[in-house]
């Protein structure tokens, strides 16, 4: 039967059906993990839009955010947009050489963005208009200002009672020593012990963009006791204050302390991902604001040292065209952004969060209910613990806050455990699971995004509504999620089998039993390593180091290419008995750049361009090594 079977059907032709339903599945998969979000794009950001938004503040006073300034857009030459370095230099010395006009750089790392601000009179302002009608300006706003929502609150911890937190525990959890864990309800919502035991955010880089976090001695503050394991990297300030992204106000350090609290040091209470490295990246001054040139600084800043999750928990309700920007530069270097929805009770989400490629948090309280201050809307992505520090609905005597070890308010050379409530709060439980997703090697934004909706849990159970999203982020679900690319990517290596298998012809292989038995032993095992598997174990020690380096830390194309099956072919291919499991790690690997490049769970680092030049990259070190594992069945 096989013999009449390989008459009708050639090998060529059964290795183009194979390819046609390797492209048929990939398509599907493709449609099926595409990115759902949207949210406001930077270039459907006008003046027009901004000062419609302001109209519409009519329960507020609009004049709070903004400066007066005006913050010019310039193009960008280095991206191959109209205008040169020189030609942009001598317009601004020409504008600043005006009577009544100061024109200064927005912040030390706006030069490759050639950022500017403008300060004149209400009166001078108003006649520029004709003379910033250039093709180097590509757009011109109000400078506005972002600031800690409305509704953060603190109290000092009392003594209590040691109740268990009322949220149900599901499967092996990971027990930790901190002594004020059981107060932390808000970890037992989102299931954070329960995903300890698989990753605790090994490998990550978590940028807060916010107050600073006291995480080191200087004049004026001193590092929190807390964070004594927590390890911090490119500490930068982007505003008149202390220096390093040191945190003077408190709201930084809280925010920080929920994402990566040391844990299991004996001392206080946990983070979400406290295997993850903090950026502390000061934008906000003490009195909890900052003007959005700064904070699109920092963004990038983040985005261009190794960020690969930011939190900002912060914003305002007038968007930025430069802020926007800012997120789709981070996005398209590969980080995730998570941000707070805003605490003004309304039914519109705040900015950045409601901007596109932002995560947006709204925030819930210990039963599960969308807190009384949340904002909620259309852009409502996921919800995640924000606390109310007004209620004691688990009974233990204490505040239903979120607890961090933070400075005091007004006192920073002091610290303490303090219970916030706020989407501030929400937030950086968000933007932890996020961490923990990265760490388990889903490292494209829109993956991780969709990873933490389809994970979520509604406390309604429907699919989505404008009060909680997708649901609660579940950090256990989240993290066990790499489960399911396993009937995806064997699908890959099936049909790959089939592909490779295919010239060698059914009868050919009737009379290589013995070698394809040997096959089913260590072809399969190999096969089912790099279909079943998240990364190859090269991958996955890199992103235990930490991945400093591009070219051969965390997400580096070396590891997400064809030279460990090329690499272990030259050297093994001669040990005749070893060819079977070549060829079976041929496949494994094909099976996963393959399904990368479909579906692309993981983001390429070090390599120029955006998502399309990592697929192309996925895709050909995919065939690369598909064509290898048939060349060294052929040998075998």
């Amino acid at each position: 039967m096989a013999s009449q079977f390989d008459a009708r059907l050639s090998p060529r032709a059964r290795t183009l059906v194979a390819a046609a339903a390797l492209a048929a599945l990939g398509g599907a998969l493709a449609i099926d993990h595409a990115p759902k979000g949207a949210g406001l794009a930077a270039q459907d950001i006008t003046p027009q839009s901004v000062a419609e938004a302001a109209d519409a503040l009519a329960e507020m006073d609009a004049s709070q955010w903004v400066t007066g300034r005006l913050v010019l857009d310039f193009v960008d030459p280095q991206d191959g947009e109209d205008g040169s370095d020189a030609e942009i230099e001598d317009f601004v010395a020409d504008l600043d050489a005006r009577a009544d006009v100061d024109v200064e750089r927005a912040g030390f790392y706006s030069e490759g963005e050639h950022l500017y601000t403008v300060t004149a009179s209400r009166e001078t302002l108003a006649t520029l208009g004709p003379v910033l009608e250039t093709p180097l300006l590509e757009g011109v706003e109000p400078e506005i200002m972002y600031a800690l929502p409305t509704e953060a609150m603190a109290a000092s911890l009392p003594e209590g009672p040691e109740d268990e937190p009322a949220d149900a525990q599901r499967g092996p959890r990971l027990t930790v020593d901190d002594p004020m864990f059981r107060l932390q309800w808000h970890m037992e919502q989102i299931h954070a012990p329960e995903a300890w035991m698989t990753t605790r955010g090994e490998g990550t880089v978590v940028a807060v963009i916010d107050t600073g976090v006291a995480y080191a001695n200087a004049d004026g503050v001193r590092a929190l006791p807390d964070l004594n394991r927590t390890e911090f990297v490119h500490g930068e300030s982007f505003i008149e204050g202390l220096p390093r992204g040191l945190d003077d106000h408190a709201h930084g350090s809280h925010v920080a302390g929920t994402i990566a609290q040391s844990t299991n040091n004996g001392v206080g209470v946990t983070g979400v991902a406290y295997g993850a490295k903090i950026m502390p990246l000061k934008v906000l001054s003490k009195d909890g604001r900052g003007a959005v040139p700064g904070i699109a600084n920092a963004i990038r800043y983040a985005a261009d040292h190794g960020a690969h999750v930011i939190n900002m928990s912060l914003g305002g309700p007038l968007p930025s065209r430069v802020l926007a920007k800012a997120i789709e530069y981070a996005h398209g270097k590969g980080v995730v952004t998570v941000c707070a929805a805003g605490n003004e009770r309304r039914s519109k989400v705040g900015y950045p969060a409601a901007n596109k490629f932002s995560i947006a948090v709204s925030a819930t309280d210990y039963g599960r209910d969308l807190t009384h201050y949340s904002n909620w809307g259309a852009d409502i992505d996921v919800a995640a613990p924000g606390g109310d520090t007004r209620a004691d609905r688990n009974g233990d005597g204490q505040p239903d806050g979120v607890l961090q070890n933070t400075i005091r308010i007004g006192r920073p050379l002091e610290n303490d455990y303090l219970w916030f409530q706020g989407t501030s709060m929400a937030s950086p439980h968000a933007a932890g699971v996020a961490a923990l997703i990265v760490a388990s090697g889903v490292t494209n934004p829109d993956e991780v995004e969709r990873v933490m909706k389809a994970t979520a849990v509604h406390p309604k159970g429907v699919k989505w509504d404008e009060r909680f999203g997708a649901g609660i982020v579940d950090a256990q679900a989240a993290v066990a999620t790499q489960s399911n690319y396993a009937p995806e990517r064997a699908g890959f290596t099936g049909l790959l089998l089939l592909g490779a298998f295919g010239a060698l012809g059914l009868a050919g292989l009737r009379g290589r039993a013995r070698w394809f038995g040997a096959a089913g032993f260590f072809g399969a095992a190999a096969a089912t390593s790099g279909a079943l598997g998240t990364t190859p174990l090269s991958y996955q020690a890199a992103a235990w180091a930490g991945g400093a380096d591009a070219w051969l830390g965390f997400g580096s194309p070396l590891w997400f290419s064809a030279a460990l099956p090329l690499l272990a072919s030259v050297t093994l291919l001669r040990v005749r008995g070893l060819r079977p499991a070549l060829v079976g790690l041929g496949l494994g690997t094909a099976a996963m750049l393959l399904h990368g490049a479909f579906v692309l769970p993981t983001l390429v680092t070090a390599l120029p361009g955006g998502p399309w030049v990592d697929r192309a990259w996925l895709l050909g070190n995919g065939l690369l090594a598909w064509a290898l594992a048939r060349r060294v069945g052929r040998l075998s």
